[in-house]
């Protein structure tokens, strides 16, 4: 059960990093364990957007923190599924995606970390997270880059890996659901003595998607060692072997003739969930291995210094198919004649390979400069390098769409050579984070990247950030901050013949940003903020497919999230997201909607002695979203969707049905201008029964 984990977990713990290999007594000051009331954690501080221990209230910027038992309990099963009850977050952009992750953050898209470095570096190199294998996942809304590098202007989303502490317990887990999805999950924990642990998490599942001949299959093994071999020294090992074989949810299908009629065919309209391929080839199966290493050691009460390093080798293996959509996205099947039915199919067969090496490391120091202020001082250096390498191969035919003649369809083997390109980045940052009479928090920062790619280009950016936020009284905190962001970008300007210019410079971005934090007790807090950002450096896209680089995106927008514990286990989770983007028509950006909501609320009954039944709702909104391109322009409707939990708890025994899109509503996630709509998930309800021990 939730009962006050979130509500603390948001009340007091900022988001962005927590170190695997940070002291567990930073962050869990008391653990508790009733039967029937699952784990009850409750948060002093959290290594947060300021990589160091600060309660949200005295950081000045909005920072969301969705612990596991929060997500996995409104049905998620995939990461991005477990952001979608955030403010300003829109999850699942173009529906459920088997392949990718994706989230928009005040309408851009996000960059992923885990355990505050970045583990994603190439679309379609490396296979999706399991969300059973964190903690909880965190959002930072805004720029990030003064302290963890390249990054989004819209913010990161950042995974905190399951780690050992010492304390006996486990879990076991047994699923059934929609569409044949048989699975088994164990998380164990084990304490073999007062200062060495291990925990082993695993998943092993057997499914299909509503999308004929596209499997969800997986087998997940993530161990991982603590041992604290003074009371001041901490040391956290952890591994990662991950194996799916999965293929596309997003099968790319053409707009006329299936969110608008088919002039050629009117009584000819697609089922939304068509198989668009050949079973059997098509496919998105890969595997990942992951190993990593934190260590930090207080000198004293004044000095931590905190060292962390991670390797990641992935393999993947892509081959799909695509109708063209696109050479004339209003009638795609006038193009190969007259039948309203005949249209070109695109075979794609790619494997990839990706390597990346990151570390991040960093000394704290504490000190006071007179009576009244405090510092907190972080000096660090990370350091990543990645390898993307990939080869191809592929071909195109013509096929009749509504009657797709499957077993004739030709299929490809990508040999020879891969094509591969690396990036490297090493940044220095500094910051300072000062408490002025226990009633103002200031932070300073600034950072200097050095980025060099094996394309040559080499690029420097020098970031800050500043901000500042105080107490009034009765829980009122309010906040400014001035952020900066650096995004290097792969590839180089395209000319209208043929050739290729200079390479592309980095994205730039600024923020400003102001709201208020209220927080009259530990059981509530409401965040409002008001942001305005500019992104530059943006690459247009130009007729004959000509680019160049001189796109401005300017967004601003509001936020407004809030938690509450009422009495009796009694939740409520509400948040709201206001954007308003303008760019060039011609940058290729697909909006997202301006307008975002979300609620979830539980409540939980006691039935019978030790058991205990808890009764989940939400609902997502999403508003209308335009695409538009030189020749139309297209309008996604605003979607609702509704979840639902209902769960009993007796003695060590867990028994759950989830279910998402409840009332099953056909809707369209986006239908994007260049030809291509995308069709949100149908509903989907899973049983699962679980034990602790």
């Amino acid at each position: 059960m939730i009962s006050a984990r979130s509500i603390v977990l948001c009340g007091v713990a900022a988001c962005a990093v927590m170190a695997p290999g940070a002291h567990a007594q930073d962050t869990r000051a008391e653990t508790q364990t009733e039967a029937g009331h699952g784990e009850e954690i409750v948060v002093t501080g959290a290594i947060s957007g300021t990589k160091t221990e600060t309660p949200l209230i005295e950081v000045p910027q909005p920072l969301t923190v969705v612990p596991a038992e929060q997500y996995l309990s409104q049905g998620a099963i995939s990461i991005s599924d477990t952001v979608k009850y955030a403010a300003g977050v829109l999850a699942n952009a173009y529906g459920r995606d088997t392949r990718v992750d994706g989230f928009r953050v005040r309408g851009i898209n996000a960059l992923q970390f885990r355990d505050g470095m970045r583990d994603i570096f190439s679309y379609y190199a490396s296979i999706t997270s399991d969300p059973y294998n964190f903690e909880r996942v965190e959002i930072v809304r805004g720029p990030a880059s003064v302290l963890f590098g390249q990054g989004s202007i819209g913010g990161i989303v950042n995974l905190v890996s399951k780690t050992p502490d010492f304390e006996t317990r486990g879990e076991v887990n047994l699923v059934y659901g929609s569409y044949e999805r048989k699975e088994a999950m164990a998380d164990v924990n084990v304490a073999l003595a007062d200062n060495l642990a291990i925990r082993t998490v695993a998943r092993v599942r057997d499914a299909d998607t509503y999308v004929d001949h596209v499997p969800d299959d997986r087998v997940l093994f993530a161990p991982s060692l603590r041992w604290q071999p003074t009371p001041d020294t901490n040391v956290v090992l952890t591994g990662v072997y991950q194996e799916d074989d999965t293929g596309s949810t997003s099968q790319f299908l053409p707009i006329v003739g299936t969110f608008r009629p088919n002039p050629g065919n009117p009584d000819g309209r697609l089922d939304p969930y068509t198989f668009v391929g050949k079973a059997g080839w098509d496919r998105y199966a890969g595997r990942s291995l992951q190993g990593g290493a934190a260590v930090s050691h207080d000198f004293s009460d004044t000095v931590r210094i905190s060292l962390k390093a991670r390797y990641i080798d992935s393999d993947l293996e892509y081959n799909t198919h695509y109708a063209d959509s696109y050479s004339n996205p209003t009638d795609p099947y006038s193009v190969y004649g007259s039948d309203g039915r005949t249209i070109g199919l695109t075979a794609d067969a790619s494997d990839a390979r990706m390597n990346v090496f990151s570390t991040d490391n960093n000394v704290r120091f504490s000190f006071n400069t007179g009576a009244n202020f405090e510092h907190t001082l972080l000096v660090g250096i990370d350091y990543s390098w990645n390898k993307v390498g990939k080869r191809y191969a592929g071909g195109t035919e013509i096929v009749d769409l509504y009657d797709i003649d499957y077993a004739s369809l030709q299929t490809y083997d990508p040999t020879g050579p891969f094509t591969s390109e690396s990036q490297k980045q090493l940044g220095i940052y500094v910051q300072d984070q000062i408490r002025a009479f226990d009633r103002v928090s200031l932070v300073l920062g600034g950072r200097r990247d050095r980025v060099t790619s094996s394309s040559g280009a080499k690029d420097n950016a020098t970031t800050f950030r500043a901000g500042i936020i105080g107490e009034l009284g009765a829980g009122f905190s309010p906040f400014f901050s001035y952020t900066e962001s650096f995004l290097p970008q792969a590839g180089s300007i395209q000319n209208a013949d043929g050739t290729y210019g200079s390479p592309y410079k980095p994205l730039t971005g600024t923020q400003f940003e102001a709201g208020i934090k209220w927080q009259p007790q530990p059981e509530t807090l409401v965040t409002v903020t008001a942001f305005k950002i500019k992104e530059e450096n943006r690459v247009l896209y130009l007729a004959g497919n000509a680019t160049t680089q001189s796109g401005v995106l300017n967004t601003k927008g509001i936020e407004v999230e809030a938690s509450h514990t009422l009495p009796g286990d009694f939740q409520l989770l509400l948040n709201y997201g206001y954007n308003k983007l303008k760019s060039e028509t011609d940058t290729n950006l697909d909006y997202m909607p301006r307008h975002v909501a979300s609620a979830w609320t539980t409540k939980t009954f006691g039935v019978a002695d030790d058991a205990h039944l808890r009764l989940g709702a939400g609902v997502t909104y999403n508003g209308k979203s335009r695409s538009t391109s030189a020749i139309w322009s297209i309008v996604t409707p605003s979607r609702t969707n509704v979840d639902a939990l209902a769960e009993v708890t007796w003695e060590n025994w867990r028994f759950a049905v989830n279910a998402t899109n409840l009332f099953n509503e056909i809707q369209y996630a986006s239908c994007l201008a260049r030809g291509d709509c995308f069709v949100a998930a149908p509903r989907n309800v899973m049983a699962s029964i679980g034990y602790r021990f």
